[in-house]
């Protein structure tokens, strides 16, 4: 088994800062999927909100993965968040989906949540999801659910700028309630990848970028990005690919060896390393 997973948002979107290639065909697709199974990757994360990606993993296959969707964001009618799933199934082609995320913390706030997670979980009794939780932005949003939800599973941001959840506990509390933890914005959305090919907006980081770079010994971003991750206890690294050349040089990096003083390249601008707040 290989700790990576596969992200399929650029299945269905033109996704990431680094995307210079739109959506990913289908020869591709299909390429990507079979180098990804090749290397034991096992496991694809997916959404009913990324075009349509589940469509197009649907209609190549998706034996021998485990999936990993997303709810429809939540508008205080049950039904639609619970045939949204039921159209992720069919799209895919499964019975079973090894995990279901609430895409949207704002939807833990509406005033029928509760009864929605109820359902959610009796989807789960009746053996049509593995495991149940949440795709969280911050700390703060891994704190309210740790004190108000029990839960399966949960997607985090994690990476070489963005190591909040490392400092301020909270992963080390998932790992201690055997929450399954799959860390997504490794590159940054690809700012990791790109540091000197950015638009303006992140000029005011030049510095702490430059310092980044220099720090490295030799390795590249990629492989410094993985290297970070691959030495953190997290179940999953989910990553992007526009291409299977890409996936490559992931999954080789990934097998490295990385030894640097990691807490150096932290930082808690939350106008960086969160993604929805960039003015770009």
């Amino acid at each position: 088994m290989n700790n990576l997973a596969l992200g399929t948002a650029q299945f269905g979107l033109d996704y990431g800062i680094a995307n210079q290639n739109g959506r990913v065909d289908l020869n591709s697709a299909i390429d990507i999927l079979e180098l990804a199974k090749n290397n034991h990757i096992d496991t694809l994360d997916t959404s009913i909100n990324y075009g349509n990606s589940e469509i197009f993993l649907g209609g190549i296959g998706v034996d021998g993965f485990n999936v990993v969707t997303k709810t429809l964001k939540f508008k205080d009618n049950i039904d639609y968040v619970v045939d949204g799933f039921h159209k992720s199934m069919e799209s895919l082609n499964r019975k079973i989906i090894y995990g279901l995320l609430i895409h949207s913390m704002e939807d833990v706030t509406k005033r029928n949540f509760n009864e929605l997670f109820k359902c959610l979980n009796n989807l789960k009794k009746k053996k049509m999801i593995n495991k149940i939780g949440f795709s969280t932005y911050t700390p703060e949003d891994v704190d309210f659910l740790l004190e108000n939800f029990q839960f399966d599973l949960i997607q985090v941001p994690l990476n070489v700028f963005d190591q909040r959840l490392i400092e301020g506990g909270q992963l080390e509390r998932l790992k201690n309630k055997n929450i399954e933890i799959h860390a997504r914005s490794a590159f940054l959305q690809g700012v990791l990848l790109n540091l000197d090919n950015l638009p303006n907006y992140f000029l005011k980081w030049k510095d702490h970028f430059d310092y980044f770079q220099n720090s490295l010994q030799g390795f590249s971003p990629l492989e410094a990005s993985l290297g970070f991750l691959m030495n953190i206890d997290v179940d999953k690294i989910v990553v992007g690919v526009d291409n299977k050349a890409q996936l490559v040089e992931i999954i080789n990096a990934s097998n490295k060896i990385i030894n640097l003083n990691f807490k150096n390249f932290s930082t808690n601008d939350t106008l960086l390393i969160n993604p929805t707040n960039w003015e770009i």
